[in-house]
């Protein structure tokens, strides 16, 4: 069951980047990732106040709330800008990126989670292939891909900060649920605050744009992003994410897919070296619990 959902949930994670371009060419991207954070919260409160779930900001819990609100605000604003600027299919291989930035953050902030000789290796080897993609080695050496890459691996950045956060400090005893409301409540507030200081807020919007962002809402954000705060909770920290290199997978396949974005070989490359080197951190101690489940 755990590793159905874990495929699952990064064939969802690895598509969001082709929803997400779509809806830019009706809503701009910051005001996008504004609206469906706006969007979200409505459900997710319900379904909690529904099912009972634990809901407290006077556990102690809201000021770290507020900080992991923000920090989600500046994952969403980093990766639906980069959209803007490079294709899906280059997002996918730097944001998906976090679980290495999650090892290394580990490495000093989580007890029993060390950086052994397998992970060191695979964090050189994750590294060397997205230096590879920077550098134009892949194919792409445009000003505007490059802008698109750093703005993705910061959203990643972001994420792995978020996740840190939540298995470190005592965001991990407040429900799933809390801590998306947490999140979703200081992100709409902050992007669609800054979202007019980008320009036009709509584009051109049409029933296919609104229908995949209500797909976004209802699915990615409402169930998704509730499940990954139970899968936060349930895996150590940098081994939960021994299945997302799938995710960057499936991502570069939905950007060729929809998009015909070109699978260079030197791309190509850079995605493999990228993909072993998540294998390599998370291959030298599996979980128990992922393993009897």
């Amino acid at each position: 069951m755990a590793a159905t959902t874990l495929v699952v949930m990064n064939v969802l994670l690895g598509f969001n980047q082709a929803f997400v371009k779509l809806v830019n060419d009706g809503l701009a991207p910051v005001f996008q990732s504004g609206l469906r954070s706006a969007c979200a919260f409505v459900p997710v409160l319900a379904w909690a106040l529904l099912m009972r779930k634990r809901l407290s900001v006077s556990d102690g819990s809201l000021g770290l709330g507020v900080v992991n609100g923000l920090l989600f605000s500046g994952e969403f604003c980093l990766l639906f800008l980069a959209l803007d600027y490079t294709t899906v299919a280059r997002v996918s291989l730097f944001f998906y990126s976090m679980p290495v930035w999650v090892a290394l953050g580990a490495h000093f902030l989580v007890a029993g989670e060390r950086l052994t000789v397998p992970r060191l290796a695979g964090l050189a080897v994750a590294v060397g292939g997205m230096a590879l993609a920077l550098s134009g080695g892949d194919g792409a050496d445009s000003a505007a891909s490059w802008v698109g890459d750093l703005l993705a691996l910061g959203g990643a950045l972001f994420w792995a900060a978020i996740t840190l956060l939540t298995r470190t400090t005592r965001l991990a005893r407040c429900s799933p649920e809390m801590n998306l409301l947490y999140q979703l409540a200081v992100s709409a507030l902050v992007l669609m605050a800054i979202a007019p200081l980008f320009g036009e807020m709509v584009r051109e919007v049409t029933p296919a744009v609104v229908a995949i962002f209500s797909f976004q809402v209802v699915v990615i954000v409402a169930i998704g992003f509730v499940v990954w705060f139970w899968i936060l909770t349930n895996y150590p920290v940098s081994n939960m994410a021994s299945f997302s290199l799938l995710a960057p997978v499936f991502g570069v396949f939905s950007g060729w897919l929809i998009f015909d974005d070109p699978l260079t070989p030197g791309f190509v490359v850079a995605l493999l070296l990228v993909g072993s080197g998540i294998f390599l951190i998370n291959r030298s101690s599996v979980p128990r619990r992922a393993e009897s489940t």
